[in-house]
């Protein structure tokens, strides 16, 4: 199983600490983990060249590669970042603007119907399933086919302040994930949630799509059918 982690802040606090109670008890070894900050990537500029021309041309796709690359070889990813004021960190955000084109109302990667994925995110006291929501959404317009919310209340502003029975409370929780995660790797059916969406927006490429780029991805893929030209 190889499983990519993906922080949305440098420090090492009770978000990061849940991530990797959590992967500790994942089939996979150190090789096969990928693991990432966002911190260093530069903000969108709104450019759209990865819209409607190539992804490939975004001024900032260096920094953005290494990361993609490893989404494209897992089979489980899991992305993490505390509350900030009821809300996803804004590098975590500014890292999600970047992968607009991958939304089903773009170009989706079909191999993320395979793929399962885990939002991750503590607080002191609330709006942890507000974090957890809000990444969970990005996975689901990118076409994941499974995807799991870990919201934690940890009641401590650090992870050495975090209590024996929040502890127990963690391992109890992160041992029912992992043993889900573990059973379901490699078997993963797109949920249906997600196919709903896929199916709308597949009515709107084959009838209204307005950006050629996405629709002609839509045909090559076998998803909708290449229009016959008008003579």
């Amino acid at each position: 199983m190889k499983v990519t982690i993906i922080h949305g802040q440098t420090h090492h606090g009770s978000t990061y600490h849940l991530t990797h109670t959590l992967v500790s008890k994942l089939n996979c070894s150190k090789e096969d983990i990928s693991e990432f900050t966002v911190n260093d990537i530069s903000y969108c500029v709104g450019c759209f060249q990865c819209i409607f021309k190539d992804e490939h041309l975004c001024p900032h796709r260096k920094q953005l590669n290494p990361i993609i690359t490893a989404l494209e070889n897992a089979d489980v990813i899991i992305m993490d970042s505390p509350n900030y004021v009821m809300g996803m960190s804004g590098q975590l955000k500014a890292f999600f603007d970047h992968l607009a084109y991958r939304w089903m109302s773009h170009r989706p990667d079909g191999e993320m119907k395979k793929k399962i994925a885990v939002a991750v995110s503590t607080t002191a006291s609330m709006g942890a399933k507000t974090v957890t929501k809000q990444i969970a959404t990005q996975f689901r317009w990118w076409a994941v086919g499974q995807i799991y919310q870990l919201p934690f209340t940890v009641a401590a502003a650090s992870w050495d302040d975090v209590s024996g029975k929040i502890r127990n409370k963690i391992d109890i929780k992160t041992d029912k994930l992992a043993s889900k995660i573990n059973k379901l790797s490699g078997n993963v059916r797109f949920n249906l949630k997600g196919r709903l969406i896929f199916f709308m927006n597949q009515n709107i490429q084959r009838g209204l799509g307005y950006n050629p780029v996405d629709v002609e991805w839509w045909e090559k893929h076998g998803w909708i059918k290449k229009k016959k030209s008008q003579t």
